[in-house]
């Protein structure tokens, strides 16, 4: 089982597709796996029969760690099954299962992931298709290694087997979301009011054990520990970006969105913000990766990675960051999607939260908490008094590699974009 991050060492069996007994072909899915953060489709690197099944869904098991054994006919599928009794220890949830050391009359499954509902094309020369379409290409008689894949990153989708096989293409209907009532006289135009559910608490009295994402979260913050860090604090006027953003929002632009362009836009001035300590020297990345903390609904919390936000243009990075988060909560991002982030943002301002710190990730250099922006009393330089909204931001870095002067700086020159210049992130 090869590692789906790098920080996993053991996976979850969510959901076996196929039963002893069954036919497997070649790169089709056998089960589904659940990392650390995302639900994975497994794929056969053989062809057979599926003889017998060591750790059952629901159980873990280590990686590296056989999880069935194929037969390669059905005439052997007895023997599979005798040679598998010996193991079946492995169904225990935290015991690695056994590996097959003879591999005549059966072949170990082997985890080659592909998250099938994101990714695909091609991957060391093995093909990647969405199981529908790989359904659809057996009903069809489809050669999928002919097809060119339309999908993200070329995945061969259904739409594309249908095409190749002279049909007309049924595309699903778009979900449209209904807009959620807003209040009448909000209290900012920067506080949207999410709606978030806790979850659901074990029965009182009871341990409830953690899934693989909390128990990933606990890893990370204990990771973080070793870390000297310190923080750095910022009070920012949101007036005129919150202007941008009422114009902006219509057309699908989110405040979260603006804020990560402005801080990506902002890092390329300052590279040091942008690095992580590692044993040899300073990393210093060559994309600007910006990470933004989603609260899970089972509990736990997950980095989706927007990619080169400093490139990207304002309504793109709000169409990705939409996508990210919806299929962040279905547990369907890619590895990348997640582990990626070279500056990490934590907003919990839109839940009215004045101020706070946020506790650094492995592995990068910064990460920058986000408040509320809300209404206050300030002097203006002619000495008369005013209403501004301000929000306050708190940075917290590495203090291996980045000092106090540096984080000071950069805040100061986000803060100047953000007040001043808001319409240059639209261009």
């Amino acid at each position: 089982m090869p590692a789906l991050s790098s920080t996993m060492t053991e996976g979850k069996i969510v959901s076996w597709q196929k039963s002893p007994g069954d036919k497997v072909a070649k790169g089709e899915t056998v089960l589904v796996v659940e990392s650390d953060k995302a639900d994975m489709d497994v794929e056969s690197f053989y062809e057979g029969f599926l003889a017998t099944i060591l750790v059952d869904a629901g159980n873990s098991a280590n990686v590296g760690a056989t999880l069935a054994l194929l037969a390669e006919t059905e005439a052997e599928i007895e023997e599979a099954k005798q040679k598998g009794a010996g193991g079946s220890q492995a169904k225990a949830p935290t015991t690695p299962a056994p590996v097959a050391t003879t591999p005549v009359a059966e072949t170990p499954v082997p985890v080659a992931t592909t998250a099938a509902n994101n990714i695909a094309a091609t991957n060391g020369g093995r093909l990647i298709v969405s199981p529908r379409a790989r359904k659809l290409a057996k009903e069809l008689k489809v050669d999928l290694h002919n097809l060119k894949g339309s999908g993200p990153h070329g995945r061969i989708v259904a739409e594309d087997v249908e095409l190749a096989a002279g049909k007309t293409p049924t595309i699903s209907a778009p979900v449209v979301l209904a807009p959620t009532a807003t209040p009448a006289t909000p209290t900012t135009p920067s506080i949207s009011q999410p709606v978030y559910t806790p979850p659901v608490p074990a029965t009182p009295g009871q341990v409830k054990p953690m899934n693989t994402l909390q128990n990933a979260v606990v890893k990370n913050m204990v990771a973080s520990l070793t870390v000297p860090t310190f923080h750095v604090g910022y009070t920012i006027t949101t007036d005129n970006l919150d202007k941008v953003y009422k114009q902006l929002k219509s057309k699908g632009v989110t405040m979260t969105a603006l804020l990560a362009k402005a801080i990506a836009v902002t890092l390329q001035k300052y590279p040091i913000l942008n690095a992580s300590y590692v044993e040899q020297g300073i990393k210093y990345n060559s994309n600007i990766n910006v990470a933004i903390a989603v609260a899970m609904p089972d509990g736990g919390l997950i980095t989706p990675v927007l990619a080169n936000a400093d490139q990207v243009d304002i309504y793109s990075i709000s169409r990705t960051w939409k996508d990210l988060v919806e299929r962040a909560r279905a547990k369907k991002l890619q590895p990348d999607e997640y582990s990626t982030g070279t500056f990490s943002l934590s907003n919990l301002g839109m839940f009215g939260v004045d101020q706070f710190d946020a506790i650094l990730p492995p592995g990068q250099g910064s990460i920058l908490a986000v408040g509320a922006a809300r209404p206050q009393v300030v002097a203006n330089a002619d000495g008369m008094f005013g209403v501004k909204n301000q929000m306050k931001v708190n940075i917290t870095c590495d203090h291996r590699i980045i000092y106090g002067a540096d984080a000071a700086a950069f805040l100061q020159d986000l803060a100047k974009l953000i007040e001043n210049n808001p319409q240059s992130l639209t261009m």
